[in-house]
């Protein structure tokens, strides 16, 4: 019994220190003519008092910049290749309302109701005590886009 024991130790043992084989990756960055991809621009400017601005572009067609006055809110692009070929560019916003991209891909906002734009224009007539007028400003401008 024990020698049996042993003799299953000693295969799980050889088993588990065997030469592991190397996985490939056909897409994707990790290999093929992704992993050949040269850094064809990279200009990095950081200043003082916090504002900043970025710009990177790679062979294999990536490529980003970002912008920021005051080094919180930024605004900037970025754009790449998918691998079925279709180009993906974003632009994009970062600020106080948070991450927001546009791009052609992108799903857009439906149409604000009737309804809530007029909700909306009441209030700004009207403007409720503490009321953050821009706000509420750029909500309405923002809805009212999305009625064509």
């Amino acid at each position: 019994m024990f020698q049996k024991l042993i003799a299953v130790a000693l295969v799980v043992t050889l088993v588990a220190a065997r030469p592991q084989r190397a996985q490939s990756r056909s897409s994707g960055g990790g290999g093929g003519d992704e992993s050949q991809a040269e850094t064809l621009a990279n200009d990095v400017v950081i200043n003082a008092d916090g504002s900043y601005t970025y710009n990177y572009e790679t062979s294999n067609g990536i490529s980003a910049s970002q912008a920021s006055n005051d080094g919180t809110n930024a605004n900037g692009n970025f754009a790449f290749t998918a691998p079925d070929g279709q180009r993906y560019e974003i632009v994009y916003v970062a600020d106080e309302f948070g991450f927001q991209p546009q791009g052609a891909h992108l799903p857009t906002e439906p149409p604000a109701p009737d309804h809530v734009i007029k909700m909306l224009e009441d209030m700004l007539a009207s403007p409720p005590e503490g009321a953050d007028i821009q706000s509420l400003q750029d909500t309405l401008n923002r809805l009212r886009a999305t009625q064509g």
